[in-house]
């Protein structure tokens, strides 16, 4: 816990950066922050929503949020999470969204969303969110969860809903590696919700490192 909230400290540190070295980014618009209420947020983490809220949400046809991609269009067009919005940070301070409204902000990491939050935090808007880990945590959590091969009866629930979540996103569970397949596990039941249409990634194996 100590270590995420060290991390995210370090993001919002990174920001504030961004704008000391810039200056003020957006001509016209007047950004304040209150640092006092950063650090009360940060370390009560109520800053962020997991990638397993917003899976069951999307699921569960909950449409009471706005979900922000703040990367660039290119990225966006190659995959996004299913009812996100493009808003990249270029045209995030001029992006029609309302100052009550549920915004949830990701990118890959965290670095981008965490400047896309401080920005509309700055502006007013109470109700904003970063997605815990990004699009990278979302790969790998919902979209290519690792199933163990050995499962105890008492795990058995878990990892079928890992499987049928990763399914109904159009995901592929994934193995451990040096494991014996498990036998098929009935998916627990998932209500049908309407999503744009896309393209899911390809998991890329990472290249092993060779020591010396």
């Amino acid at each position: 816990m100590k270590d995420n909230i060290n991390l995210k400290l370090a993001i919002m540190a990174l920001a504030l950066g961004v704008l000391a070295i810039f200056g003020q980014p957006y001509s016209g618009n007047t950004v304040v922050l209150n640092t006092k209420e950063l650090a009360v947020i940060v370390d009560n983490a109520i800053d962020h929503v997991t990638v397993e809220d917003l899976a069951d949400w999307i699921i569960q046809g909950k449409r009471d949020f706005r979900l922000l991609d703040v990367r660039d269009d290119s990225q966006f067009q190659e995959y996004h999470i299913p009812l996100a919005e493009c808003a990249p940070l270029s045209i995030l301070p001029d992006y029609p969204i309302d100052r009550n409204e549920k915004i949830i902000l990701y990118s890959d990491g965290g670095i981008h969303a965490a400047q896309a939050w401080m920005l509309l935090k700055a502006k007013g808007y109470r109700h904003t969110y970063m997605l815990l880990g990004g699009l990278d945590e979302w790969k790998d959590t919902i979209l290519f969860p690792v199933i163990p091969a050995n499962i105890s009866p008492e795990e058995e629930a878990k990892y079928a809903k890992l499987k049928a979540v990763s399914k109904f996103f159009g995901g592929s569970p994934q193995t451990g590696e040096g494991t014996v397949e498990t036998p098929e596990m009935a998916p627990t039941p998932m209500p049908q919700v309407e999503m744009p249409s896309q393209t899911t990634p390809v998991r890329k194996k990472k290249a092993r490192k060779e020591g010396c």
